[in-house]
């Protein structure tokens, strides 16, 4: 892992307090942020995630939808988490922890916005970071690359669909509008530009010119990310200063949601025959989400300064030091997974 990856945490940590002091310091400068708008669309933002999301997909290859096959047990459950169980899990214990157990501690105006964040986060799979999980458990790169390409090209047509149904089973109003309109702007075609883009660097100069065009755009796409955490945090930090408990409520459903879905895939892949290295990264795919997508779909939807942002921004402050846990759980229990998956 890189630097950045390695500390995710602690860089969230850090704009965390910039935001707030920021926002603190310069209101106006975030209020003409928050009024760049065009058709429901912060163009300042827009153009964060644009640079965060593109670099992520343009590792993917989605000619590797040819070899799903090789490994369609892996991939099969591995869909079944990510589509059939993730999202109505989550909207399942957002409603629990959020709208029933918490909800004496959190403002009752922001309670549907926080459990929204966690629908969407919990509907967009991982792409970029499953690279980097697979890689630390010994994962087969070829089932990684193909399941991943897969749930990309899902994405594309079962995000809208899946996000409007859980947040119409929550009680949550749908902005069916802007919610198609993000699927265009945050998946399609950034899949598009980032496959085309891919596929010129590679007819041009191989895989070096696609690796030398990761290489500057990856300080790009962190700064990016690192920049709209600042402006989230910039506008959420009077309420987080309010209920400095926040955070780590909405963390709660979050972390249950992780272990409970990569425990499951793990369990289901021994009990199917699949293979560990197949097994260890599925568990870890079916636990991981989408963060930026989920983000960009929170602010579109609800808004800067909305409960969801928030939401979807705890599960970044989270990500790294939970999903290097479960990397830890699956390579300790392998000997436990090979000594009865070929029994």
């Amino acid at each position: 892992m890189g630097l950045f990856e390695r500390y995710l945490s602690v860089w969230v940590g850090l704009c965390i307090v910039a935001g707030i002091a920021f926002g603190h310091l310069a209101p106006g400068l975030f209020q003409a942020i928050a009024a760049a708008e065009l058709a429901q669309v912060n163009l300042p933002v827009a153009v964060l995630i644009w640079l965060m999301i593109v670099p992520m997909l343009l590792k993917i290859d989605l000619g590797a939808l040819g070899r799903v096959k090789e490994h369609w047990r892996g991939v099969g459950v591995t869909l079944v988490i990510n589509w059939a169980v993730k999202p109505f899990s989550m909207a399942l214990l957002g409603s629990l922890f959020i709208g029933h157990l918490f909800a004496p501690l959190l403002p009752a105006e922001q309670i549907p916005s926080y459990i929204g964040g966690l629908i969407l986060l919990a509907a967009a799979p991982c792409t970029a970071m499953v690279f980097v999980w697979s890689n630390l458990c010994e994962g087969e790169p070829h089932y990684t690359l193909s399941q991943v390409a897969l749930n990309d090209l899902i994405m594309v047509f079962a995000f809208a669909p899946l996000v409007g149904l859980l947040l119409g089973v929550s009680s949550i109003t749908v902005p069916w509008g802007t919610l198609l309109l993000s699927v265009a702007l945050y998946i399609v075609l950034p899949v598009v530009a980032a496959q085309f883009w891919r596929r010129t660097l590679l007819a041009s100069g191989g895989e070096p010119a696609l690796a030398r065009a990761l290489s500057v755009l990856q300080p790009v796409s962190l700064v990016a990310l690192l920049t709209t955490l600042v402006l989230l945090f910039g506008f959420q930090g009077e309420q987080i200063l309010a209920q400095p408990l926040v955070i780590l409520l909405l963390a709660v459903p979050i972390l249950i949601q992780v272990y409970l879905n990569a425990g499951l895939a793990y369990w289901l892949s021994r009990r199917f025959g699949v293979a560990w290295c197949v097994a260890a990264p599925a568990a870890l795919i079916g636990a991981s989400n989408f963060f930026e997508l989920a983000v960009a779909a929170a602010i579109s939807l609800f808004g800067l300064g909305s409960g969801a942002a928030l939401a979807t921004v705890v599960g970044v402050l989270v990500e790294v030091p939970v999903m290097l846990s479960v990397v830890k759980i699956v390579k300790a229990t392998r000997p436990w997974y090979e000594g009865r998956a070929g029994a």
